[in-house]
């Protein structure tokens, strides 16, 4: 790292300028939290390519971070009204047996689980594609709830530039916040800036019960699976998505660390280095902490065609990636 002191964290035998990990994360977590994705799944390859932390224990160091970062942004959330709770709980409760069936899973039916991240990347990247896709003027001219969205997102950003006569000034209005409307076991709706949005509670259960078994089985958060698939299949509103995309992540995390953790006690922890690094992984936290909070409180400055795009990208890229290293 040049002339910058460099500090040696014992358990993973990184050397790097202390500074350095934190200020990576905090930008990786601006870019991605408006989407309802953490960017630990970016982290995950610069500490291997760039840090030379190539050891399995990479993994629950990552999940760490994630732990320590994600509140950041769902304080954003919740206090900005962009909390859709009834969608945030039935996320929490599906994904939490998932994360440890997906464990079991992974240790007794899958030691070498390839074939199963590849099906994992291609859903991933259908989803991916379909959000990319919903960006062309073809797919927009049919969608009326988000063209009225983002008529309104427009007349804001007129209205507040004009009353300001600022260069740059947009944003959600105050009173774009969830309302909450029927929750029951067949249905929920909610209503966000005008409009009313609904689906099944048996779907999103389902949905985040299998994110938790992938989490488990991967130690992935489950946020680059549930924000595209709200978004893109359910037709929900970005905005509305991200705050319970990250909660699901946040508890995958706890619970893959918890299991990592545990599993160093195991005769396989004698075999190979599985025990978190805990200092880089707070260290990676703490710059992503403040990441989230910033990026959860930017994305009412974007278009949701722009949060769409970002999401479609993330998840495109985190497809091809599963998809490659089957073949590899």
């Amino acid at each position: 790292m040049g002339s910058l002191p460099t500090v040696v964290f014992p358990v993973s035998g990184v050397e790097v300028f202390p500074l350095f990990p934190p200020l990576v994360a905090f930008l990786v977590a601006c870019a991605t939290t408006p989407a309802g994705v953490s960017g630990a799944f970016m982290l995950l390859p610069f500490q291997v390519s760039i840090l030379g932390f190539t050891s399995p224990a990479v993994s629950p160091t990552n999940l760490i971070y994630n732990i320590v970062a994600i509140p950041g942004g769902l304080y954003r959330y919740i206090k900005e009204g962009r909390m859709a709770w009834p969608l945030t709980w039935i996320v929490v409760v599906g994904t939490l047996p998932g994360v440890f069936a997906g464990a079991l899973i992974r240790i007794y039916y899958l030691p070498d689980p390839r074939a199963f991240k590849l099906f994992v990347g291609l859903v991933l990247l259908y989803l991916g594609l379909r959000l990319l896709y919903e960006l062309t003027p073809c797919h927009q001219q049919s969608k009326t709830q988000i063209n009225a969205m983002h008529k309104r997102f427009q007349e804001q950003v007129q209205r507040v530039q004009t009353a300001q006569k600022a260069r740059i000034a947009a944003g959600l209005p105050a009173d774009a916040v969830v309302k909450t409307h029927v929750v029951s076991l067949r249905r929920i709706e909610y209503e966000f800036w005008g409009e009313r949005y609904a689906f099944g509670t048996v779907a999103i259960f389902t949905l985040a019960l299998v994110v938790g078994i992938v989490g488990g089985i991967y130690g992935i958060g489950g946020g680059a699976i549930i924000a595209p698939f709200c978004a893109s299949v359910l037709g929900l509103p970005i905005y509305t998505v991200a705050g319970a995309a990250l909660a699901g992540t946040l508890l995958t995390s706890i619970a893959g660390v918890i299991f990592f953790t545990g599993l160093a006690f195991t005769p396989v922890g004698t075999q190979a280095a599985i025990a978190p690094d805990w200092t880089l992984g707070i260290l990676f936290g703490v710059g992503g902490l403040l990441g989230t909070y910033i990026g959860a409180h930017l994305q009412k400055y974007m278009p949701d065609r722009l949060i769409k795009g970002i999401l479609g990208t993330i998840v495109t890229f985190l497809a091809l990636q599963y998809i490659l290293q089957y073949f590899i």
